[in-house]
Formats: C-alpha cells, structure tokens, sequence
C-alpha cells in the first residue's frame, strides 16, 4: 500500500507507506512486538520502496551494486500488541556518492500513536569485493532525497 496524502501526521511530507497488522509469531514474551520484528518492517519498507522506484534485487543483481545497512537507530515510543494495524512511513532525506539515509515513523492509525522512530544508514558495495563503492548513475538518480523531488517542478518519477 503506498499513499501520498494521508490524515496521518508524519515527521516529513510525501511518505511512502506500506501496512502491517501485528500476529501471534511477532510477539515477544511481554506480549508487545519483539524489537526485531519492527527492524524488519522497517528493511520490507526500505525494500517496497526502492522497488516502487525502479530498483529491485534483479537490477542490484544486474549492476553489481547493492545498498546494505551500515547503521540503523530505533527510537521505540510505544508498545504495539496483537491485532493492532501499523503503518510503516519511509523517506530518502540525505544521499551522497556512497550513502543514503533513510527515516521511518510506525504508526497506530486508530489512535495516531507514533510507536517507533527510526534512521538508517545504508551504503553502496561492490557484489564483487563486498566494499563500498560509489554508487552507480541509476541509484543516484532514483535515491533522491524526497526534499530535492518536492523542488522540482513537473516530476515524472513517481516518489509515493
């Protein structure tokens, strides 16, 4: 699920979304979702959205590039429990030749909690060596940070 406008009070304008409903298997034994499992919403939203920009794992595999995580910081605000529908939000926000950094809101729509904040730091590697690389011309033109898409005037890449 993408969306462009939404009622949702986000950190940043123009998030690309996708939703998740909290299940038995990502409970921990507080009965909250287990820290790891909203690690790993925050990767399928990172994932969902370079896919939605042109970039899947057949083009990473294609170039010989691949953007890995180098550092992630998670600022849990609130528990989420069983049965609880989530909105996972993603934005680009910086970009140099080797880096992105990417932001993230989970939110609690039926109430409009904000239940994690987080940041990551992914960089660009060689397939081939496993060391970071300069980033090539099609990642740098699709990780654009969302700031510079919103200043340009008629866009034809499609960024929600």
């Amino acid at each position: 699920m993408t969306n462009g406008e939404s009622p949702m009070q986000w950190d940043h304008d123009q998030p690309f979304c996708i939703e998740r409903t909290v299940q038995n298997e990502h409970l921990d034994g507080l009965n909250h979702t287990n820290n790891v499992q909203y690690l790993h919403w925050l990767e399928q939203a990172a994932w969902s959205h370079s896919e939605s920009l042109g970039l899947d794992l057949a083009d990473y595999q294609r170039l010989g590039y691949a953007m890995v995580a180098s550092r992630h910081e998670i600022d849990y605000l609130a528990p989420s429990h069983l049965g609880d529908t989530l909105q996972i939000a993603t934005w680009i926000i910086e970009r140099s030749r080797l880096t992105t950094v990417r932001t993230y809101q989970i939110v609690r729509p039926h109430d409009q909690r904000c239940i994690v904040r987080a940041r990551t730091i992914w960089a660009c590697v060689d397939f081939s060596t496993g060391r970071a690389k300069r980033m090539p011309a099609e990642f740098y033109e699709i990780y654009t940070p969302f700031r510079e898409l919103s200043n340009d005037q008629p866009s034809e890449r499609r960024r929600d």
